[in-house]
């Protein structure tokens, strides 16, 4: 082993999604254009959502991620893959 076995390497065009939904964190099976609309990635994730496509997410037929944020990250030394994050919008300074 030379400590690249487990890189995963994907298209410098795709990248992961990952997904924050009810309080579980997963990701789209399979990886996604890098500059796909944001429209597209939220369409995505819905249909996942809704019919349990995502590992670690239990199936939710009525998920609605609207005004969710949907963030992208180029890669970097820890991660060597573009990643698109999909995430509830986080209301900054709120009362906890």
């Amino acid at each position: 082993m030379d400590g690249h076995d487990n890189i995963q390497l994907i298209d410098p065009n795709l990248a992961r999604v990952n997904v924050t939904y009810g309080g579980q964190n997963g990701e789209l099976i399979d990886p996604v254009a890098f500059d796909a609309s944001e429209a597209d990635v939220r369409a995505w994730v819905t249909e996942a959502l809704r019919t349990g496509g995502i590992p670690g997410i239990p199936a939710s037929p009525n998920a609605d991620i609207t005004g969710y944020v949907v963030e992208r990250f180029a890669p970097t030394e820890a991660r060597a893959w573009a990643a698109i994050f999909c995430r509830p919008k986080a209301e900054f300074g709120a009362a906890r």
